[in-house]
């Protein structure tokens, strides 16, 4: 959980906009939010020009790259980005950079030595490799060399303090399992706990199990931005992702989500885009209310990675009431065994409808030892109207696949006996019903542990459609 740079300033991110919007998510970190991360270009004296040679890129003796003073005056003489880590750190916040796999251009073309070791950059550059979408850096020989440079870089980034690194144009297009195996190793060097996160998508399924051995997430989608669908034209990728065509994405990766295994749908644009969006002009999402709660409520249930991407400085109180919504945060990062809802049992008025569930062991520990009083175990149940036209929905605890009898559901802050659920949604609307199971004093084995003494207190939760009842829509969908 955290806040990146990229969907409010693209590459334009200052050490000053920078922090105020660390400050506010700082505000938010008592509810799980931690990292904070600067995106592409903060080694750019002019993130906002045309060209290599116009932005100016910035780097040490060694050629690896640095921050531009212009826009991160901290790094001065020599100091990189720790400051900026030290000051994230003491908010009680944790800091990630972004780069771009390989070895800059300019760096192979001065040929200069790799730090640590008696190579230089021609030893390391693959020369025929050029990402297909940012030619600035070669890619890196699977050899000796090309292991020191990513030891020599990483390890300069790790003395910084970083914790979160993002390696672009490495898990699509191409997929570079090489560079993958090498940034992991360096990062493991360090001796620092640092998190992978891998871009862009889509990250072939057939690689799945082979990515999660190196890397904490990676991407499974390309960019996702403000639009609520993109249908893609052939050939042309699927860029930019549409929440509705992130169902099915999040649906088949559901089986490979697990602690330290997080396939990542990509940032929630929610809110202000700007000043310097890395994709078209400064802009409100685009999306409606409703489509906006869908979409969080998805990435929540599915246990995708939440990375905010609007600017935190201008949040407006629907996206705050969003993002600070203490059940939603608990499914996501305490949430077992989160998966689509089988519906053939389903009645015919869900043939526009998305079901997800997920199940909350709060009352048990992973050695069967009982950690609260009472025990309890409960389950969620999102459902999503895809359709341009409000549903009312009807539907029996067997027709969601479960059995038995003298199941609980969440009525305000009561359970109240029930038989099945019943409720409506508007256009691209979403709703969660929590329902309790009975506890027959026999302790249900989860499939995915957490730990429970992780978890937040069950009576610090809200009620998630009193939460969403509040306010009404003003936006138009798409």
């Amino acid at each position: 959980m955290g806040w990146n740079s990229w969907d409010a300033y693209g590459m334009s991110i200052n050490e000053a906009d920078f922090k105020a919007n660390v400050t506010v998510l700082a505000g938010m970190k008592q509810l799980g939010w931690q990292y904070a991360v600067v995106d592409e270009g903060w080694y750019l004296e002019e993130p906002l020009a045309s060209g290599t040679e116009a932005q100016k890129f910035v780097y040490d003796a060694n050629g690896r790259l640095i921050p531009a003073l212009n826009r991160f005056p901290d790094a001065a003489n020599g100091a990189g980005l720790k400051p900026l880590a030290d000051w994230v750190h003491a908010q009680g916040l944790k800091f990630g950079i972004h780069l771009i796999r390989g070895i800059p251009r300019q760096s192979v073309k001065g040929d200069k030595p790799i730090a640590g070791s008696s190579f230089k950059a021609s030893d390391a550059a693959d020369t025929t490799d050029l990402c297909p979408w940012n030619s600035d850096n070669y890619g890196i020989k699977d050899n000796a060399a090309g292991q020191a440079w990513y030891d020599a870089m990483i390890g300069l980034y790790a003395t910084w303090g970083i914790d979160y690194l993002k390696v672009d144009c490495i898990s699509d297009r191409p997929y570079k399992i090489s560079e993958i195996k090498q940034v992991a190793a360096a990062i493991k060097k360090t001796g620092r706990p640092i998190v992978l996160s891998l871009s862009p998508g889509p990250t072939n399924l057939s690689h799945a199990e082979e990515v999660a051995k190196y890397a904490q997430l990676w991407r499974i989608s390309d960019d996702h931005w403000d639009v609520w669908s993109h249908i893609p034209e052939p050939g042309k990728g699927e860029f930019p992702m549409g929440t509705l065509q992130a169902f099915d994405r999040l649906a088949a990766w559901s089986k490979y989500t697990k602690p330290g295994s997080w396939p990542d749908e990509d940032m929630l644009p929610l809110g202000y885009l700007g000043p310097h969006p890395g994709w078209q002009k400064p802009r409100e999402s685009r999306l409606t209310h409703d489509e906006e709660q869908t979409e969080f409520t998805l990435w929540a249930i599915s246990r995708s990675p939440l990375i905010l991407g609007g600017n935190l400085t201008k949040l407006d109180d629907f996206t705050k009431s969003l993002i600070t919504n203490k059940e939603l945060v608990y499914i996501n990062q305490f949430g077992r065994a989160n998966r689509p809802t089988l519906t053939s049992k389903l009645p015919a008025s869900f043939e526009h409808v998305k079901v997800w569930q997920s199940e909350i062991w709060g009352g048990w520990g992973d050695d069967h030892s009982i950690v609260t009083d009472p025990p309890q175990h409960d389950m969620y149940f999102a459902f999503f109207n895809l359709n341009d036209k409000p549903v009312a929905l009807h539907a029996t605890w067997e027709q969601l696949g479960l059995t038995g009898s003298g199941y609980k559901l969440r009525d305000g802050n009561h359970f109240l006996n029930a038989k099945g659920v019943e409720l409506s949604l508007p256009a691209h609307g979403s709703a969660i019903k929590q329902l309790r199971f009975p506890m027959d004093g026999t302790p249900p084995m989860p499939t995915q542990a957490t730990p429970i003494t992780q978890m937040i207190p069950t009576q610090s939760l809200q009620c998630l459609t009193c939460n969403f009842t509040v306010q009404q829509s003003t936006r138009t969908p798409n």
